[in-house]
């Protein structure tokens, strides 16, 4: 079913974790929309790619690169200070980058590196560009979540995984924690004229995680995942349909898989458990706690 998405001239979308896969699907979205679309990558080369990329396959010559390694709070600091000083409004704003990592690394930040990249940037830099999001009501926050968070149980004194790390764990705990602040950052947004909704991409064949396993194992992986995994096009749906769609215009709060909204897991309504770890990611990212 074609979806019918709102007119996007002058409207300005910043996407991180745009260079491939679903976020640079979700970035020929909304240029193809007429917006003006900001994408976050870590290296220049392939950044320079997508963007002309994506100028070229939308027909939309909008499309502004920005620099930032995802896994360092001061890049991250950087990231918005570019923003803000570059852009007058934000009217999306789309936390799509993700890692999927098969051994526990640590950030610059000496942080769990799925915890910090998943979690962490995307809780700062919503943080550091609340008041631009707010100043350009109506406007949107769109986090791309997992249902690996079905999974997961936090276990607040290990939020780091110093014992017992996998990576399926990693990954479903980190959406989780995403969930989780989402809905209380949601609540606090009610009556400004941002919505913040979550989604489930669902299984989509990408290149995340593949960068930590050998060229074989790559080869093989791949193979699998095409065939199975559906296609970055079809991963993006979701992600356009919260960002552009009327129907969702007025919508927050709620987390969405194939364009419907759907419950989930029990713990991730635990508004004890949100404060828990809302105050633990503002420690986290250095951030005062409100008054």
């Amino acid at each position: 079913m074609k979806q019918i998405y709102q007119p996007m001239h002058g409207k300005i979308c910043l996407v991180t974790g745009a260079t491939s896969g679903i976020g640079k699907a979700t970035a020929i979205g909304l240029a193809r929309q007429g917006a003006t679309v900001v994408i976050v990558a870590r290296n220049q080369t392939k950044g320079e790619a997508a963007r002309q990329e994506i100028q070229v396959t939308s027909g939309n010559t909008a499309v502004d690169l920005l620099l930032a390694d995802l896994s360092s709070q001061a890049s991250v600091h950087q990231l918005a200070a570019t923003f803000l000083e570059r852009y007058e409004h934000l009217h999306v704003l789309i936390n799509n980058a993700g890692v999927f990592l098969t051994k526990r690394t640590l950030t610059v930040d000496h942080l769990e590196m799925t915890f910090a990249v998943n979690h962490l940037a995307p809780f700062l830099l919503t943080q550091l560009l609340l008041e631009r999001l707010k100043a350009s009501a109506s406007a949107r926050i769109v986090n791309v979540c997992s249902g690996a968070h079905y999974t997961a149980h936090l276990q607040m004194q290990d939020l780091q995984l110093q014992q017992g790390y996998n990576v399926w764990r990693a990954y479903a705990q980190s959406k989780l924690a995403m969930l989780l602040c989402s809905y209380k950052l949601a609540r606090q947004l009610e009556g400004s004229g941002v919505t913040l909704n979550c989604l489930n991409p669902g299984f989509v064949f990408t290149n995340m995680g593949m960068s930590n396993v050998g060229p074989r194992a790559q080869s093989v992986a791949k193979a699998i995942l095409s065939c199975l995994g559906s296609s970055p096009e079809k991963g993006a749906l979701t992600s356009l349909y919260l960002a552009m769609s009327p129907e969702v215009e007025q919508v927050t709060g709620k987390y969405f898989d194939k364009l419907v909204p759907k419950r989930t897991s029990k713990e991730s309504y635990d508004q004890a458990l949100q404060e828990q770890v809302w105050a633990a990611s503002m420690q986290l990212v250095k951030l005062p706690m409100e008054a």
